[in-house]
């Protein structure tokens, strides 16, 4: 592996420090419509929801982002931003509101989300719950919470593990998210089921959750920013494979890395439901 250099991680710095500003601001703005009774639209399907906040929130991320980096691609589940990762040149990663349907119910646990990519590849990341008083950040030398240096879990039996099936599974796909469920609940101490994908990696970058686990194909809204904090933090992150995860593998398993086979043959169940074995 080539080590960074000094200049590469003043820029990682100078990009986390940003993904945070942006993150804050964009969280404020959800933070302030937030248990207001704000109307609710739905997009591809009745629990693919959004709403106004998710629209000003995501444009004054973008609005900070793009007064420190004026000609630097965004990618964003709102709006006209682009929908994927560039492979070259640096971008960042933005979700207004991970686990709007937390949020339209009242429920505390969504995010504001922002990552900088660099070709392709994480570098920094924050990740911001205004409702419950907590912001998770990524850089070059480790992962914080509220300041403080935060680490993936130390456990290593499985059966003391907690461990999030997260992503949603389609109507068309409950067979699968019943296997998840089973597995889950079968190979390891607990379930946890948060709602909102980044909260969950962040959780797990933290040290409170031990993996979060789903086969569908996310989006990098959803993902990249937790995936940069999981790693930075010590911990372990795969495809259905167990190939490195990328923006646009397959599935996402992430884990603190004490017993990451069994978190993947876990998933691996939950693959062969989807084809049909």
């Amino acid at each position: 592996m080539t080590s960074r250099t000094a200049r590469e991680d003043d820029e990682a710095r100078e990009r986390a420090a940003i993904a945070e500003r942006a993150a804050a601001a964009g969280a404020a703005v959800a933070d302030a419509a937030f248990r207001t009774g704000i109307d609710t639209e739905t997009k591809d399907g009745k629990t693919d929801v959004v709403t106004q906040a998710d629209r000003d929130a995501q444009a004054e991320v973008v609005r900070v982002i793009r007064d420190a980096f004026p000609d630097e691609a965004v990618v964003g589940e709102e709006g006209d931003e682009l929908e994927s990762v560039p492979e070259a040149g640096p971008a960042w990663v933005v979700d207004p509101i991970d686990g709007t349907n937390n949020f339209v119910r009242d429920i505390r646990i969504w995010t504001t989300s922002v990552a900088a990519v660099v070709d392709g590849v994480p570098v920094a990341a924050a990740t911001v719950l205004p409702a419950l008083g907590d912001t998770y950040t990524a850089g070059p030398e480790g992962v914080w919470r509220n300041g403080e240096a935060a680490a993936v879990s130390r456990r290593t039996d499985p059966e003391t593990f907690a461990v999030c099936p997260t992503i949603w599974w389609d109507y068309d796909r409950r067979e699968e998210y019943a296997v998840a469920t089973r597995e889950i609940v079968e190979r390891f101490g607990d379930l946890r089921r948060l709602g909102s994908a980044q909260a969950a990696l962040a959780m797990v970058a933290a040290g409170h959750l031990e993996a979060a686990v789903t086969n569908v194909v996310p989006n990098p809204w959803d993902t990249v920013a937790g995936v940069r904090m999981v790693r930075q933090a010590g911990g372990t992150v795969t495809d259905v494979d167990g190939d490195p995860w990328h923006h646009d593998s397959r599935g996402l398993v992430a884990s603190n890395g004490k017993a990451h086979d069994e978190v993947l043959a876990a998933v691996r169940e939950i693959e062969a439901a989807r084809r049909g074995e």
